[in-house]
């Protein structure tokens, strides 16, 4: 009775959203570490006689101009496939976006492999970007990933089961990112190194994909009865009283707005780099040093989690985010500086609560409209964010190009700069906000 209890129970857990989350983010891991090295080996021999770089300076250069068009085309792509595999989520195909982005992550796998094997162009892999947004990329993966997760959850555990899944997704990315170097240098016979991460990557692709399509089960939790709401809402009250806003604070959504795109280019603009940017001397990593780097990054999805835990208990939302904002902008700064990797590693440790900024100003904008705004109003940040990187991607690229012989890590100053000017609006709004005292009502005072 006890074997077939646990196969039962397996076969459960394999209906799950978790077990594609683990396999697409294994599989991701492991592609980002080879097409970096795959860029860093096509590009060791381009020059640019025009411009009288060193052999160095021009392989840099040839992989941010790389690294800057395939991530605009992945950027933009998407936005309208997603929108639309939204649309036919909420009409009932709640699979759907999460099948047919699967379809397209292992399309650019496949194309990575066949680029390595058969010594294709680099520039394939500019096709392989398209293909990947027009099934609707990371957005529609990740919002198909939350919403099967908010279904399968109740009201009251909904935050918990979110940030779970989040928790998730950096931890596996942790442990992708450890092994994804190791992998790369094992050797396959004639056809070079990363052929065997990638074939890796690519049939942990096709395992998700077959999974979302043979085992994948949409279980939607009913919700509470309304008499039950009710209770847990007259409970709730007593403690404290919620009100939405009868109307939007148009001032502070437009700081939250600037902030939001100050950071995020911030943000943006600099991981764009740093990728390129360790690759160069001194620093020259190998692929298990770029794994580890990963892996560093993926870590700091946990010590955000875990701060945001902790702050929440005694500060505000706006103080909230200035914590996270600073220790972004103290780390990329250090980062400026950095010429070993051992301090490439002291510069991650200060950004620790980096991911704390963007989903505390989108729960702080929710503040400021009412409900019936609140989808409108987020679906706008969005949008403006997707605008900014149609700036801050070709920005960054061309300014770290021309910083190259004289100051490489300007990009990372550039960045803390703008992230100490995120600050001042979100500084505003906590100055304008009215500072509200309860009062307990004591009998017989």
């Amino acid at each position: 009775m006890v074997l077939p209890s646990l196969c039962l129970t397996a076969f459960t857990a394999l209906r799950h959203i978790e077990p594609i989350l683990v396999l697409e983010q294994l599989g991701s891991t492991f592609f980002d570490t080879a097409l970096l090295m795959v860029v860093k080996d096509r590009c060791a021999n381009a020059t640019y006689p025009d411009t009288h770089l060193s052999k160095g300076d021009s392989q840099q250069k040839a992989m941010s101009d790389f690294y800057m068009i395939y991530n605009l085309i992945i950027r933009f792509t998407p936005i309208l496939p997603s929108m639309l595999l939204g649309w036919l989520s909420d009409r009932g195909w709640r699979r759907t976006p999460i099948v047919v982005s699967l379809s397209g992550y292992l399309v650019s796998r496949l194309v990575l492999l066949l680029v390595v094997i058969f010594g294709l162009p680099l520039e394939v892999m500019y096709g392989a970007a398209v293909l990947f947004g027009l099934s609707g990329g990371y957005c529609a993966f990740w919002s198909g990933v939350m919403t099967l997760a908010s279904l399968g959850s109740t009201v009251t555990e909904r935050s918990k089961v979110l940030m779970k899944v989040e928790l998730l997704y950096g931890m596996t990315g942790l442990v992708g990112s450890l092994v994804s170097g190791h992998l790369f240098l094992l050797y396959s016979s004639s056809l070079g190194n990363g052929t065997i991460l990638l074939t890796m990557s690519t049939l942990l692709n096709l395992l998700a994909f077959l999974h979302s399509i043979v085992l994948l089960q949409v279980k939607q939790v009913p919700d509470p009865e309304p008499e039950q709401d009710a209770n847990v809402l007259s409970r709730a009250s007593s403690d404290v009283t919620v009100e939405a806003p009868a109307r939007v604070d148009r001032v502070n959504v437009v700081l939250l707005f600037v902030a939001a795109v100050l950071y995020a280019s911030a943000v943006g603009g600099a991981m764009e780099i740093l990728a390129v940017f360790v690759m160069k001397e001194p620093l020259s990593w190998t692929a298990t040093q770029v794994g580890y780097g990963n892996a560093a990054g993926c870590m700091i999805f946990l010590t955000s989690f875990l701060g945001v835990i902790v702050f929440r208990r005694c500060v505000s939302d706006g103080l909230l985010i200035l914590i996270g904002m600073m220790s972004f902008a103290s780390g990329i700064y250090f980062m400026s500086f950095i010429t070993a990797t051992y301090q490439f590693y002291l510069a991650r440790s200060l950004n620790l609560f980096a991911l704390i900024p963007m989903p505390t100003i989108r729960s702080l904008l929710s503040q400021q409209v009412p409900a019936s705004s609140f989808a409108t109003t987020l679906t706008a940040l969005q949008l403006s964010l997707k605008v900014g990187g149609l700036a801050y991607i070709p920005g960054y690229t061309k300014l770290y190009q021309r910083t190259l012989d004289w100051f490489p890590g300007f990009v990372f100053t550039l960045s803390s700069i703008l992230t100490v000017l995120a600050m001042i609006p979100v500084s505003i709004i906590g100055w304008r906000s009215p500072r509200r005292r309860n009062y307990e009502k004591i009998q017989g005072e």
